[in-house]
């Protein structure tokens, strides 16, 4: 049987074999294939949005150039044995076969391989918001008893998931630490309890950077997974490529562009990402955050032309900043030099992409806030 091989992901060509011509994977449900780069490599550097481009492009039902919408909830099974084979992982949506869409959907599957090339990881599965994302990946790496190291530069919804949900649903606990301060993340980490390390690349709303390099080289001696929050920064930053485990995303932000759809993305390792769509165990799949066919069909247009948009982000949010600072205001953005972290962001940031599209005005007084 034919095979179309894309960036992260083995996929069988669109005809579906039968069941007596299907072999299955090691992997339940998903088989990856380890991309060229997974991570930092010595001189070598990879456009994100040449990767992009490189992703199997799925065409539509009837040939069309945009691959079909695939709106069904369930999928028709015609031999009670290919329905054994698919519920023991022996078959799946790698070959083509699909049970249900909770589990995986063609039109959202499609979706994932564009993330996963944007994130230059083996596998990526989108959900229904940026929170589902984060809430289930922290879930599966983490059990009860649990501790996680957390900037303290969080978005507010992370922050009190960490503070208050997780402890109270799932008895997992976090420390909050300053992300600068390296040894005090060292020190948070707890032998044996510590599971994960949680930071965003540049925070929301301070736009702090993080040393993603240095902490996942912290992190990956004390035998801690390495979670990036890549929101504020697509394109800009790879954070995969610079060292983390996992790369998480709001993509109703920069990736979606319109401010009208809510959506979010994992990104990672494709035995992290299978156990997540787990029948009996994964996060994904029994927490069910499922994403809507017909909104990944919406993004898998839009997410070609992120690189354009992005440089534009960045070359607005550079000129808007040097302007307000010529007119005394006080900024925050890392595309100006006396920020504190603008040598670290250039020095991990993708070619041409600047410095992000956000910045911040400090007004300082509530009066001149009022005015």
């Amino acid at each position: 049987m034919a095979e179309a091989r894309a960036h992260g992901f083995v996929y069988a060509s669109k005809k579906r074999p039968g069941s007596d011509d299907a072999d299955g994977g090691e992997d339940a449900m998903v088989v990856a294939k380890k991309q060229m780069i997974s991570g930092p490599v010595a001189g070598v550097w990879e456009d994100p949005a040449a990767a992009l481009a490189g992703a199997r492009h799925e065409f539509g039902e009837h040939g069309g150039v945009n691959m079909s919408i695939e709106a069904s909830a369930t999928f028709t099974v015609m031999e009670p044995e290919t329905m054994r084979r698919m519920f023991t992982g022996e078959l799946g949506p790698d070959r083509d076969f699909f049970i249900y869409s909770r589990h995986f959907n063609p039109t959202v599957l499609n979706l994932g391989r564009q993330m996963a090339a944007l994130e230059g990881t083996e596998a990526a599965y989108c959900t229904a918001s940026g929170m589902s994302a984060i809430s289930s990946v922290l879930m599966q790496l983490c059990s009860s008893g649990g501790h996680i190291v957390a900037s303290q530069a969080l978005y507010g919804g992370t922050h009190a998931l960490l503070t208050h949900f997780l402890p109270r649903a799932c008895n997992i606990t976090t420390t909050f630490v300053d992300i600068r301060d390296h040894a005090a993340v060292a020190a948070a980490v707890v032998q044996g309890r510590t599971k994960v390390l949680y930071f965003e690349s540049v925070s929301n709303p301070t736009l702090t950077v993080a040393d993603i390099p240095e902490l996942c080289r912290l992190a990956h001696d004390k035998g801690v997974t390495v979670v990036v929050d890549n929101t504020f920064a697509p394109m800009v930053l790879s954070p995969a490529r610079l060292g983390a485990d996992v790369v998480v995303h709001s993509i109703s932000k920069f990736i979606s562009g319109g401010a009208d759809i809510i959506a979010g993305a994992v990104c990672g390792p494709a035995k992290l990402v299978n156990s997540m769509m787990n029948l009996h165990q994964g996060a994904l799949m029994l927490l069910g955050p499922t994403m809507n066919a017909k909104v990944a069909f919406e993004l898998s247009e839009r997410i070609p032309h992120l690189a354009l948009r992005m440089k534009e982000h960045c070359n607005r949010a550079l000129t808007f900043a040097t302007r307000l600072k010529k007119m005394g205001l006080k900024v925050v953005y890392p595309g100006l030099e006396d920020h504190p972290d603008h040598v670290l962001l250039k020095s991990m940031a993708n070619k041409d992409y600047g410095y992000g599209g956000l910045m911040c005005v400090d007004m300082e007084t509530e009066e001149r806030h009022q005015q």
